[in-house]
């Protein structure tokens, strides 16, 4: 099993299980009153989906057993975010909070910051990470 694959798939969970929590669960996010309190049953579902996934990500590339598989479970709330962001002028989403605001670093949002580099540094685990037929020299 690579290093880079349970590093990055270590780092998704402390992002997803510990980081967004954090900045989630807030008036921002779902303590915001100006939020439905249906959109705020949606964030706190995605924020415990997004938890279990990478949890099971981390549990399949510590089993050594299925880590292509784990990398692939921990692409996906990562992947989901880069599309819905790529997609938000279709449905009328943003990164800005109700207030105008965004946590942002040079003018980058920074969920964007840290979802780009996460991708890649999975996608270079699941690279590095051989295969079971590679593993038996076919």
């Amino acid at each position: 099993m690579s290093k880079l694959a349970t590093a990055s798939v270590g780092l998704s969970v402390i992002i997803f299980v510990v980081l967004i929590p954090v900045l989630e669960v807030s008036p921002t996010h779902i303590f915001n009153p100006e939020w439905p309190s249906h959109a705020r049953l949606h964030v706190a579902w995605q924020l415990m989906t997004n938890a279990a996934l990478s949890i099971l990500a981390l549990g399949c590339v510590w089993s050594a057993r299925s880590p292509r598989i784990g990398i692939g479970i921990a692409l996906i709330p990562i992947v989901s975010f880069l599309m819905a962001f790529t997609l938000r002028s279709v449905y009328g989403g943003s990164l800005f909070h109700t207030d105008g605001t965004q946590l942002a670093v040079g003018g980058i949002n920074v969920a964007v910051l840290i979802m780009i580099p996460l991708t890649a540094l999975l996608l270079g685990g699941l690279w590095k990470t051989k295969t079971p037929a590679q593993k038996r020299g076919v």
